[in-house]
């Protein structure tokens, strides 16, 4: 219980100093080199947009990319070589061109995003710019995009011998590299052994980061093969090295490597002296993340063998330094101070955009502008004109749609009436029936072409439907239509079958229900400039009707009301008829009114 109280106490500590230190970086200085060299090229990025050097500015994008390239954050890297890439593009200079396309290859490969570091191998290889370099880029393609080992060996041989006329000792050394990967893959393991020490040799004079790379693949290389030893001494010897010497965190970090090779190699003791060598040498120096981990790694050495005391000492020892310790941090100073000058990089990209749009709107001249909205203006009517034909016409085919949509219920329901007269022997009225039911079907076809019909037509087809329904309902219901005087049914046209789905509803949902003969009402009459269609019934009414439809019937969407009211909505849209339909419960039934203007 101890021993998690004061491991939570460390936790919110490191937190809360860490929160502190973040809020007072801004005015403390750091000595860290990467950050010092970004914030001078920043500062030439400025004065190179200012001045409109579009050359200056490529070289400090490219600049900024390589320093964060050499600190081994690759992304970053990426992100800043593809803005001077962009550049070089439009400058079309060739020279730089291959060189930052070569640059940013390398950043994707150390990301595995091979696809994209080929195509810019390829790329780079392609501007011709010296017989070496295109050798070089195309080599790296073929490493890369090659399935054949000998064919990778090859190219990267090619590259080593290229590398050494041309004394261009970091990409010797990362042939050597390279080739050592072969090896591994041909479990040549001696040869792949003295590749990555050549590789190491070289790169050490030049490329600290890249050294470190190297020895690290080597360790791994001898770890892997259980010769510990041999990786034991050659983390020694990069220890010895004087760009480990001089760099108290690289120091730190490469004691801890070598700790874990011996925690591989079963030896915690000789790891735990190596943890507490690396920790105290963070204390001293102000590494506040790498003393963290050297106590989190001798925390679990001691949690192993079971010495609870020891790791509650080192975390009160911790805990008692911490303060000081953040104090001489500079780390996180640094990456306060990239993240703010990356900051101002990209405001200073906004504001050059802004300032590139503002010059290329003064550019633009009056006749241009007036010009242009001329044009605008006639192709706007024009779009307006043909989209409001479309409209016209589309509607005007959804409407006859409508009006040859013959509801599937009607001509299902008569037919059915037929059978039943014929299954009934009684042929009489069956050809009767059928002799109406063809009457009436013909005088529908006949008028669905148009959206009006003469009122005398559209009243005998109503008469004709209403007695095929009387014929089937018999003893359901009785019918009157009554046509106003003052009407002139002459001249007077209205919608074809736009009364029919309102009679069969009231018919089919109202009237068939009742236990007594029931009644239906249709009327036709004139109010000051309106034609007023009237359909009144005294069935069960609206929601007694729902009430007694099966689920087969809720299930099944009805077609005639719904296509009725579509065509209303249509025909208003058309022809400006201000035609107003209402359906409601009366007190003896439905009553629907419909009134057009005439």
């Amino acid at each position: 219980m101890i021993y998690e109280y004061v491991y939570l106490c460390f936790m919110n500590l490191i937190r809360f100093f860490v929160i502190v230190l973040m809020f007072f970086a801004g005015n403390l200085y750091s000595q860290n080199k990467a950050a010092q060299e970004v914030v001078a090229e920043t500062s030439k990025l400025r004065k190179a947009v200012d001045t409109k050097n579009e050359a200056a500015e490529a070289e400090s994008y490219y600049n900024i990319g390589e320093t964060f390239y050499n600190n081994g954050n690759f992304s970053k890297s990426e992100e800043y070589l593809i803005k001077s890439k962009n550049i070089y593009e439009k400058l079309n200079d060739k020279q730089n061109l291959e060189k930052v396309t070569r640059k940013l290859a390398q950043s994707q490969e150390n990301q595995n995003k091979l696809k994209d570091a080929v195509s810019n191998y390829e790329m780079a290889s392609n501007f011709n710019y010296s017989k070496k370099s295109r050798a070089l880029n195309s080599n790296d393609a073929s490493r890369l995009s090659s399935p054949s080992v000998a064919q990778k060996a090859e190219a990267i041989q090619s590259n080593i011998q290229i590398s050494e006329k041309e004394n261009n000792k970091e990409d010797l050394a990362a042939g050597y590299s390279q080739m050592a990967d072969v090896n591994i893959e041909n479990k040549n393991i001696p040869k792949a052994e003295e590749n990555l020490n050549n590789a190491y040799k070289i790169s050490k004079e030049t490329a600290p980061q890249q050294a470190l790379a190297i020895n690290q693949k080597l360790t791994d290389l001898y770890v892997e093969n259980k010769n510990f030893d041999k990786a034991i001494e050659a983390k020694k010897k990069v220890l010895k090295e004087d760009f480990v010497e001089d760099n108290s965190q690289k120091k730190v970090e490469q004691i801890q490597e070598l700790a874990e090779i011996y925690i591989k190699k079963n030896d915690p003791q000789e790891a735990i002296v190596l943890l507490k060598n690396a920790y105290d040498i963070a204390l001293n120096k102000g590494h506040t993340l790498e003393a963290q981990k050297s106590v989190k790694k001798l925390d679990s050495l001691y949690a192993i063998s079971k010495n609870t005391d020891a790791s509650v000492q080192l975390y009160r020892d911790f805990l008692a330094r911490l303060p000081d310790l953040v104090s001489k941090d500079r780390s996180l100073v640094d990456n306060k101070i990239l993240e703010d000058t990356e900051q101002r990089i990209s405001q200073l990209e906004q504001e050059k955009q802004l300032k590139d749009e503002l010059i290329r709107k003064k550019n633009i001249f009056n006749y241009s502008l007036i010009a242009a909205l001329v044009v605008l203006s006639a192709l706007v009517f024009f779009i307006f004109r043909t989209l409001k034909k479309v409209q016209i016409k589309n509607k005007k085919i959804a409407l006859q749609s409508l009006r040859r949509e013959m509801n599937p219920h009607f001509i299902f329901n008569s037919l059915n009436s037929v059978n039943q007269f014929i299954a009934t022997n009684n042929e009489l009225e069956a050809n009767q029936y059928l002799t109406k039911f063809s009457k009436l079907m013909r005088g529908v076809m006949e008028n669905s072409a148009e959206d009006f019909i003469p009122f005398q037509q559209e009243l005998d087809l109503l008469q004709n439907y209403l007695a095929l329904e009387k014929t089937r309902f018999a003893d359901k219901f009785d019918y009157e239509i009554l046509v106003d005087e003052d009407l002139n049914q002459q001249n007077l046209q209205i919608p074809g079958m736009m009364v029919q789905p309102f009679l069969e509803n009231a018919i089919w949902h109202g009237l068939r229900y009742r236990i007594e003969k029931g009644f239906l009402k249709l009327n036709f009459r004139k109010e000051n400039h309106h034609l007023k269609i009237t359909i009144q019934d005294n069935g069960i009414g609206i929601e007694e009707s729902k009430k007694q439809k099966t689920i087969h019937q809720k299930n099944r969407e009805g077609r005639g009301m719904k296509n009725t009211l579509e065509r209303i909505r249509l025909l208003n849209d058309l022809y400006k008829k201000e035609i107003i339909c209402s359906i409601k419960d009366s007190e003896n039934g439905v009553l629907v009114e419909i009134t057009m203007n005439l």
